[in-house]
């Protein structure tokens, strides 16, 4: 399909694959919007206002020359001036394609929001037609997982977005917790993608550390993805993780010895998660650690290098 748009009610659609902070783009390909149509709304042939009202025309594109109107709008209509708790009076609100409204004179305030991105007008009624086009500088991304080539289920993902640090701005989560697959709308700019593995071993009940859940691993994938007006951008991060079971044995093949606490380490000793039975499981990514083993008094130690998607058993040599 040409990465061109062939017809005013056509949406891009690029497809990016993240995996650490490499980064494939795919040629665009097109996707239709639900329920848009063409061209600007005007007033229909012969709708003259009644003396002290007006008729109010809204519609949203995506913004420069675009004529496709935008659905999934919502449009809230407040008076300008606020009321004596000092709040603006909500009027009407709206998932319309085109709203057509019937207003009091008088000044009033034009919120439209699609998804995460929003516009305000100020329009003044005075016993006429008013025709507001809002251009929305917007699109949509959509995330989903892989671990290999298989994708992953969406209990096992944590995924936030994050407007990235500038000079006079710290770094500012805009979506937390969303879930693969789920379409979001976003105001054009460039947005950080953090998605987390999940730990399936791990009950998510389990007490969050440091402001994560108890399951999240270290597979975590960080990565830039551009959001453009009227671009749906399909986005896979690719995690490079495996499940280790740990076990201290006597010998090569022995039986596994209970009431073992392990510990996991990186190279540089940081601790990763500490555990305590005869077969614990965890969830690693890619890369080299250090495990240590106490029993009984003793303590065994040995370097562990997980592959990614190999799931596997440890031994831990006791003698």
């Amino acid at each position: 399909m040409p990465s061109s748009i062939r017809a005013a009610a056509l949406l891009f659609a690029a497809m990016a694959t993240f995996g650490g902070s490499a980064l494939a783009q795919q040629p665009a390909r097109t996707q239709a919007p639900p329920a848009a149509s063409n061209g600007p709304v005007r007033p229909a042939p012969g709708t003259v206002p009644v003396p002290g009202s007006g008729r109010l025309f809204l519609s949203a594109t995506f913004g420069g020359a675009a004529t496709t109107l935008v659905s999934g709008v919502r449009w809230r209509i407040f008076q300008e001036r606020a009321d004596a708790n000092n709040q603006r009076v909500l009027v009407t609100d709206t998932s319309e394609l085109a709203p057509s409204l019937t207003l009091p004179d008088g000044d009033y305030i034009v919120h439209a929001s699609y998804g995460l991105a929003a516009v305000t007008r100020r329009i003044v009624i005075a016993s006429n037609n008013v025709n507001e086009r809002i251009p929305l500088n917007a699109g949509a991304l959509k995330i989903s997982g892989r671990l290999g080539e298989a994708e992953i289920q969406p209990n096992r993902l944590k995924i936030d977005i994050y407007v990235p640090e500038r000079t006079d701005q710290r770094e500012k989560l805009v979506a937390a917790n969303l879930k693969p697959d789920e379409m979001i709308r976003m105001p054009e700019g460039t947005y950080r993608i953090v998605s987390t593995y999940l730990d399936s071993n791990v009950s998510p009940s389990a007490p969050s550390i440091a402001g994560l859940p108890a399951n999240a691993t270290n597979s975590v994938i960080n990565a830039e993805v551009r959001i453009e007006p009227g671009k749906l951008t399909e986005a896979i991060v690719r995690h490079r993780a495996s499940s280790i079971t740990l076990k201290l044995v006597n010998a090569t093949g022995g039986e596994a010895l209970a009431n073992t606490s392990f510990t996991v380490l990186t190279p540089g000793g940081d601790v990763i998660r500490e555990m305590i039975g005869a077969f614990p499981r965890l969830v690693l990514a890619e890369g080299e650690y250090t495990v240590i083993a106490r029993r009984d008094g003793r303590t065994h130690q040995m370097t562990l290098k997980v592959s990614a998607n190999i799931d596997r058993e440890v031994e831990v040599m006791a003698n």
